[in-house]
């Protein structure tokens, strides 16, 4: 079965970094748009950033624009969100998602979903 398995969130402050790894099995991750997506307490999923097949396009919420790097390493099957200048406003729990049609920012387009990792970031 598919699965994607996030790691390296954690505890940072503010205006620290974090890289976050999504590795993807049970699928051929090189046919997958992927996503990144983020939920804190009491708010909605809200779309982070996507990235195409091949990596030559990517998507970027209007709030990580410039501080956060979407990639991915088809050998590897890992998608990863480099997270620079944290923001307490960024702390939530992130999910990668698998799309097979494309890097929208629409929860209800991706098909498959990880379980999340948390960061909190601290002032």
């Amino acid at each position: 079965q598919v699965q994607l398995v996030e790691s390296g969130g954690g505890s940072v402050q503010a205006g620290g970094s974090l890289r976050l790894s999504c590795a993807a099995s049970g699928l051929t991750f090189s046919h997958y748009a992927m996503g990144w997506f983020r939920q804190a307490p009491g708010k909605e999923r809200e779309f982070v950033a996507a990235i195409a097949v091949s990596g030559g396009y990517t998507n970027y919420a209007d709030s990580v624009k410039g501080r956060f790097t979407v990639s991915r390493d088809n050998a590897k099957n890992t998608v990863y969100l480099q997270m620079n200048s944290l923001k307490p406003e960024d702390a939530a729990n992130y999910y990668c998602a698998a799309d097979l049609e494309g890097t929208g920012s629409s929860s209800r387009n991706y098909d498959f979903w990880g379980q999340g990792t948390q960061v909190t970031v601290s002032s």
